[in-house]
């Protein structure tokens, strides 16, 4: 069986799931850059220098309380993140994962 966008859980594809991740992404970054909450930005090359994927991506990052979060999203996405840009990434990577992201918005909500 091929995995791909397509594959579905029985109620939602990693299509949908990966659009819901980033309208949900795109959503808070917005806010909390509008309010001065957390330091959120947005850029095409990370804090190296290199471009994000060989330029095809780009990434937005906050740094909370907890510790830096970020997700990576194409550039045709680039105007749904109403954050500040830069053209790197503002600190060095900090080497989290996935569930270092969930378990430093658990932190931040408790």
């Amino acid at each position: 069986m091929e995995i791909n966008g397509n594959t579905s859980d029985g109620y939602h594809t990693f299509n949908e799931l990966y659009e819901f991740r980033m309208m949900y992404n795109a959503a808070l970054f917005n806010e909390w850059a509008l309010a001065g909450k957390y330091n959120t930005h947005k850029a095409k090359h990370h804090y190296t220098g290199e471009p994000c994927f060989k330029g095809e991506v780009f990434v937005v990052v906050a740094m909370l309380p907890t510790g830096q979060i970020s997700n990576h999203y194409g550039l045709e996405y680039w105007d749904l993140f109403d954050i500040p840009a830069y053209d790197k990434v503002l600190w060095s990577y900090d080497g989290h994962n996935p569930q270092d992201t969930v378990n430093r918005l658990k932190q931040l909500l408790s």
